[in-house]
């Protein structure tokens, strides 16, 4: 894919956009890391990762056991799983944007509980909102993303959900790479919600999305919207013609109808649609598990959810700095830091790649190499081998951001049509986040069980596992234009 045939397509509009929704996976990412490079400052067994004194008199730290260390990180995943939950019929009863203003009030609140705790109660209550706000994100940005992105780039703009995310782990780990002493991290803590309010301002500026408004049976306005994001010069035909709404004739008289209302702004955004006016009814949680249209697509994104977090990526990006501490000492934070980093990189180049390569392809490439990282890490923890144990977790994140990463969030809209792409979007998430909450509750206490790194073998034979599966069970969707055609069947008309 050449940039220079797309790039001056773009629009400032549809940058914006892009970058002010995907904060909220941004936000997500940030809260998973923010306790990994502070967690023994605030948790009272240093005072500094520099073993500094520290620099102010209050309160510095809440004394917490590994079991509690567990609860208070994994807390978050079952706000996660809750937002997951209901953010997908809520997004497609009332729309993508106003679902996600909705998170933003989360985002806000739940750092503000963090920063300002005293005990383990307070953090772990900010921690489940900060949650809820993730776990909702996670699941409508993906989806908002795909349908404003130009088609033919839906996967390399689809890749910036991961890339945001990877964007807040390392704003994370910037600071607690630097605040990591005293009670400086409440700062860190604190930090995701100025973040959260950045955005709470800049979607006021934004548009719903124009694929859900012609959805619910506003053609009209989602073609007016649609020529706001692409500019004057795009062909928006095409596109307008994968919508499947009923007819030209329907867009004509809506057009008119705005054409007679331009002079009332307060009829700009669509009301929540009746019955009648949907041609497209959207398709519940349950229904998309017992219709054989769409079942097959639920066990492919659930299978590749859990790909994603049961093959142990969280385990670096949670305990990493700790994990590593007595092998690496103070250098386990600077290499988290350069981790993380590194993550950005590979995954920004993954993302031309999706589009190129397909992918499945790219699935299959990062499990193989998360495997494969996970048994050198292995080695290297157990045999005290500093050098081979830095290289395998550079490997390790590297491998996740090549496909693990960036494209599970694009599989959902590719693999079942617009009326139940939000019921499949809430399950992929769930399972997603439910894996995230057995990894982040459970392996401290399986790594100090097992000891040596040996919990490394575990996460390989998933791998292994995972790997057979995927490239048994789920299907290639580069280039293909719906569902239909991902699944091989004709189309179906209701």
């Amino acid at each position: 894919m050449d940039p220079r045939t797309w790039v001056k397509d773009l629009t400032w509009y549809f940058m914006f956009l892009l970058f002010t929704t995907t904060i909220g996976p941004l936000l997500f990412g940030f809260h998973l890391a923010e306790l990994n490079t502070p967690q023994d400052v605030i948790t009272c067994k240093r005072k500094s990762i520099f073993d500094s004194k520290p620099s102010l008199s209050l309160p510095q730290c809440i004394p917490m056991n590994p079991t509690e260390i567990g609860l208070v990180s994994s807390i978050f995943t079952a706000g996660g799983l809750v937002g997951a939950l209901v953010a997908g019929p809520l997004s497609a009863k009332f729309g993508r944007l106003r679902t996600m203003q909705s998170t933003t009030a989360f985002f806000i609140a739940g750092p503000a509980f963090e920063a300002l705790a005293s005990n383990i109660g307070v953090m772990t209550v900010g921690r489940f909102i900060s949650g809820l706000g993730a776990g909702a994100a996670v699941v409508v940005v993906p989806i908002y993303v795909s349908e404003v992105a130009p088609p033919a780039e839906r996967g390399f703009f689809g890749s910036f959900t991961q890339i945001m995310v990877n964007v807040g782990i390392l704003i994370a780990q910037l600071l607690g790479f630097f605040l990591s002493h005293g009670q400086f991290w409440r700062i860190v803590l604190g930090a995701g919600g100025a973040i959260g309010a950045v955005q709470t301002v800049g979607l006021l500026f934004a548009c719903e999305s124009p694929k859900w408004m012609a959805d619910r049976g506003h053609p009209g306005k989602a073609k007016k919207t649609l020529r706001k994001i692409r500019g004057d010069k795009f062909d928006i035909e095409e596109e307008i013609s994968e919508w499947g709404v009923e007819s030209r004739e329907q867009f004509a008289e809506e057009e008119e109808t705005l054409l007679g209302s331009e002079n009332h702004p307060a009829n700009d955004l669509p009301s929540t649609p009746t019955k009648k006016e949907s041609p497209n009814e959207s398709v519940s949680m349950w229904g998309v598990v017992r219709d054989p249209l769409y079942n097959r697509a639920v066990v492919a994104v659930i299978a590749v959810m859990l790909a994603q977090q049961l093959t142990g990526i969280n385990s670096i990006i949670m305990y990493g700095v700790t994990l590593l501490a007595n092998l690496l000492e103070s250098n386990s934070a600077t290499l988290n830091l350069a981790v993380s980093a590194l993550n950005i990189i590979v995954t920004a180049i993954a993302a031309t790649l999706v589009d190129r390569v397909g992918r499945k392809t790219c699935i299959l490439q990062s499990i193989f190499g998360m495997g494969v990282s996970s048994l050198i890490l292995a080695i290297g923890i157990g045999k005290g081998i500093k050098v081979l144990s830095a290289v395998a977790v550079i490997c390790f994140v590297a491998s996740f951001g090549l496909g693990l990463g960036p494209v599970p969030f694009l599989l959902p809209p590719e693999l079942v049509g617009p009326e139940a792409v939000s019921a499949l979007q809430s399950w992929a998430l769930a399972a997603n986040w439910i894996a995230t909450f057995v990894v982040a509750q459970f392996f401290p206490m399986v790594n100090s069980w097992l000891g040596g790194g040996r919990v490394y073998y575990i996460f390989a034979g998933v791998a292994l596992f995972f790997f057979l599966f995927v490239g048994w069970w789920l299907p290639e969707t580069r280039g293909k234009k719906n569902a239909d055609e991902v699944w091989g069947r004709e189309r179906r008309v209701d």
